[in-house]
């Protein structure tokens, strides 16, 4: 259950959307494969926001479950990847935080 926001400064966002757009398929398939989930099982949100000038022009977020499998350096490795690719298509300073979250306490309701 990959839970993935992506802000983007609003200075940026329009520039940069189709890119994002694009590489979103890609993005998917790196945590499918880096954190062992099924497509269906990621959520995506893409936003404008406003920054202050000296942070990074894109900031993520990514909530996942806890397993054995995802092992701290596992997450680094999927956040290391999805940094680098959004450096790629945006040429901006990207910053990734990953939080694993409480499963006795994390609620759904879809």
């Amino acid at each position: 259950m990959p839970n993935v926001k992506i802000y983007i400064d609003e200075t940026c966002y329009d520039a940069l959307r189709p890119a994002v757009s694009g590489l979103l398929p890609e993005l998917r398939a790196m945590l499918c494969d880096g954190l062992e989930v099924a497509p269906a099982a990621c959520q995506f949100a893409v936003l404008p926001v406003l920054a202050l000038p000296d942070q990074p022009g894109i900031n993520v977020e990514l909530n996942v479950m806890p397993r054995p499998s995802r092992t701290r350096d596992r997450l680094e490795q999927v956040g290391r990847e999805m940094r680098d690719a959004l450096s790629r298509i945006s040429r901006l300073t990207v910053a990734v935080r990953i939080a694993q979250l409480d499963a006795a306490t994390y609620l759904a309701l879809k």
